[in-house]
């Protein structure tokens, strides 16, 4: 079985190659299982930090026709689609965002569509193609209305992929991501990226600073599920998408606040302190427009599942980052 995925040198791509090889086996459109032969790790910056005879590292745009006809000249029995623009960035740089998050999204299934397989494809949709007025709890039929051009474009993917799908050109899902929390490194131009930082960089003895309200409602994933959903969202027969091929998924609705206390519990007082409030308008814009709470009951069906708590994400990433606390 070949597979590809895009944005492999990025953070959840590399644990979803990991957790790729650990695995060993994946299902193709017809329900049947094979060892993965061969996986082609595809970024604009190289992944160099994984070893396995099964992997293949590609450096290249996916924006780029030529890149993307020699990536295609093999054919895949799946992909995982990770690569995108972030939501801050692909507002600020509106061609950019069109051409990584939608225009080169559509070459690949289209790239598919030529094959004489039909490959399983699974990208990552966002909360953001949600919008204006909401209720608190979002059921899986709200119309979507994005507030952003992140939010337009993740829609747009969205809509081409059931057609896709629906053609029988390709086996497509996708997954309707909650906020990734907490993500390693540094900040990025995600309008979503303080929600690791309020976390993560006072865990590593930094400053951090909060842009948006105590009483922001976010809805949260840990990475540890999200790469577990990406790998059930594959592995789900084409049979048991009844409600269709775009999934919300399942998530953790909490507050800043609560978010900031979870931290206080597990860490202390001493890590809580080392967070500001600096009210940035255009973040808290960009994230307030996004629904905080879902019921995700097409998701909760199929087995997917979130975090029991806040207390449990951050635990996750002490664990992750191997960062020792000191004694209470």
């Amino acid at each position: 079985m070949k597979v590809l995925v895009t944005g492999a040198a990025g953070f959840l791509g590399k644990k979803l190659i990991q957790a790729l090889l650990t695995r060993g086996q994946l299902t193709d459109s017809a329900g049947q299982r094979h060892d993965i032969q061969r996986i082609v790790a595809c970024d604009r910056i190289a992944l160099s930090d994984i070893q396995d005879p099964r992997l293949t590292v590609r450096s290249g745009d996916i924006s780029d026709a030529a890149f993307l006809a020699t990536l295609f000249e093999e054919e895949f029995d799946s992909v995982f689609h990770l690569a995108a623009v972030v939501s801050g960035q692909a507002e600020q740089e509106f061609e950019l965002g069109m051409t990584i998050n939608f225009d080169a999204t559509r070459q690949m299934m289209e790239a598919l569509r030529q094959q004489q397989r039909r490959a399983k494809m699974v990208i990552t949709s966002s909360v953001a193609v949600f919008g204006g007025s909401l209720p608190a709890q979002v059921p899986d039929e709200q119309v979507w209305r994005p507030q952003s051009s992140y939010g337009v474009q993740k829609a747009m993917n969205d809509l081409l992929l059931s057609d896709y799908s629906r053609r029988g050109w390709i086996d497509g899902r996708s997954l309707r991501m909650p906020t990734i929390v907490v993500r390693p490194g540094k900040p990025n131009q995600a309008a979503s990226s303080f929600a690791s930082g309020i976390i993560r960089e006072p865990l590593n003895g930094e400053a951090a600073r909060c842009p948006v309200a105590l009483d922001t409602r976010l809805w949260l994933l840990s990475p540890a599920r999200a790469i577990a959903a990406l790998v059930q969202g594959h592995e789900l027969n084409a049979g048991a998408l009844d409600q269709g091929r775009v999934i919300n998924m399942t998530g953790l609705s909490v507050t800043v606040e609560q978010m900031i206390a979870a931290l206080r519990r597990v860490a202390g007082d001493g890590v809580v302190e080392q967070i500001t409030f600096q009210h940035d308008p255009q973040v808290e814009k960009i994230v307030n427009s996004w629904p905080g709470d879902f019921h995700a009951t097409y998701a909760k069906r199929l087995g997917f599942s979130a975090n029991a708590d806040f207390d449990e994400i951050v635990q996750e990433y002490i664990a992750e980052a191997n960062i020792r606390l000191p004694l209470a």
